[in-house]
């Protein structure tokens, strides 16, 4: 290993890293493997894995958090601060500027063309998300049993996400095995576990606290809060997994937004660096604007969203970072994320669906009692819609041409197709 660099120069490496950060968690990953393993030597290959490990165990953005690790490790807590806030900081400016643009000018005919071209490509992205979750996480009949009761559970019977996501991580938590075979490793120090979790707990949910006591508990803002502190702590798989659960609560129980403006959101964050999950920004800008009727409204409601998503990240990493090593170590965890993986697929296809369905289709119902699928209009198929989703899953999937280049083709046949073959 290098020797360890100083603050400032870590602190470049971040910034570059915040600023390239594009192409979800697995390019973010890569990313940092090669700028802080391979190029600077700054962690082992063993220390960057048993990081991962763990970061795979918590909520959250994973990528995230092995940043905010590696910037602990290398310099403490106010490395850990630097890293994560540079991490998610310029991809979090572009979306808020994208959301403020969105909100002004998200009527106007060209640029509804072009996101109807985009939408047609996060659906072939969702896919192929799908595809490469399922091949890493279904290994087993069981695995494909807990996918398959997943996405039965929300796409036809609505049952709660959190739920779904705590029956899989009991399921997996009960069938592994109860053996600690790890070798001799630092083992928690309750007391200093304590401190650090109230610490950083009361950080994250000081603010939530001041809402609800100064503009009561129906206010917007509050709502927001409390919305997105919940979706903290059950955002197990990655962001796709999630996005089901608070698309639907954001479009269905909060009326915050429409659905195909929570498909425009996607798309936003899908063009931007930083985590995926910075879409609850745009939901959380969205719903603070039209509840508060002001600008100032829409930037309070974008900060209590990134602050409620973002601040329990710090949380996970500077409580368990010192007892890395053991706790990825530990066989009954592992089987539970191993578990909550296979959901994670059963998730990730129910949002699928439910894109696919308010894309290619102008109306879209639910079924009424226990049983209630989502069902379409066949006769509402659009069918230009349906061409651009194959083009783009084909530039996906056969031609690999990545997200960027795959939004922007998408953006431009739905231009075409809009102002050119329609005359809009």
């Amino acid at each position: 290993m290098s020797p360890s660099p100083t603050f400032a120069q870590a602190t470049k490496v971040w910034a570059r890293i915040g600023c390239l950060s594009f192409g979800g968690p697995a390019g973010q990953i890569a990313l940092m493997h090669r700028e802080i393993v391979d190029e600077r030597k700054w962690l082992s290959e063993q220390q960057f894995l048993s990081a991962l490990n763990f970061c795979m165990l918590l909520p959250g953005p994973e990528a995230m958090q092995l940043a905010t690790y590696s910037g602990w490790r290398l310099h403490g807590v106010k490395g850990g601060l630097a890293a994560g806030l540079l991490f998610v900081l310029p991809g979090a400016l572009v979306v808020l500027a994208l959301s403020m643009l969105y909100a002004a000018f998200g009527n106007l005919p060209w640029v509804e063309a072009i996101f109807f071209g985009v939408k047609a490509a996060v659906l072939a992205i969702v896919i192929e998300a799908l595809l490469r979750v399922a091949r890493r996480a279904l290994k087993g009949t069981l695995d494909w049993l807990i996918a398959g009761v997943a996405f039965l559970a929300l796409y036809c019977f609505d049952v709660p996400f959190p739920l779904i996501i705590i029956a899989a991580g009991l399921v997996g938590f009960l069938r592994s095995s109860a053996a600690d075979t790890s070798p001799a490793t630092l083992r928690p120090s309750f007391t200093k576990l304590f401190s650090t979790s109230a610490t950083w707990a009361a950080i994250w949910l000081m603010p939530l606290a001041l809402l609800a006591i100064t503009l009561g508990m129906d206010h917007v803002l509050t709502k927001i809060g409390i919305f997105f502190s919940q979706l903290a702590v059950v955002t197990f798989g990655g962001a796709y997994a999630v996005l089901s659960y608070m698309a639907q609560s954001a479009v269905e129980s909060h009326g915050w937004l429409t659905a195909p403006e929570m498909i425009d959101g996607l798309a936003l964050a899908e063009t931007t660096p930083g985590p995926l999950i910075l879409v609850t920004q745009f939901v959380g800008y969205l719903a603070a604007l039209r509840g508060m009727g002001s600008v100032w409204g829409g930037l309070a409601g974008a900060a209590i969203t990134l602050w409620m998503t973002f601040a329990p990240c710090f949380l996970w990493i500077f409580a368990g970072a010192p007892y890395i090593e053991h706790i990825s170590r530990m066989p009954r965890l592992s089987g539970a994320l191993a578990a909550i993986t296979a959901a994670v697929v059963g998730v990730i296809l129910n949002l699928s669906l439910w894109f696919g369905l308010h894309v290619l289709f102008a109306r879209v119902n639910r079924g009424e009692g226990p049983f209630k699928p989502w069902l379409p209009d066949w006769q509402t198929l659009d069918i230009a819609a349906l061409a651009i989703t194959i083009i783009a899953a084909f530039a996906l999937l056969r031609l690999h041409l990545g997200i960027p280049k795959t939004l922007a083709l998408c953006a431009a046949l739905g231009l075409f197709w809009k102002l050119a073959i329609q005359g809009l």
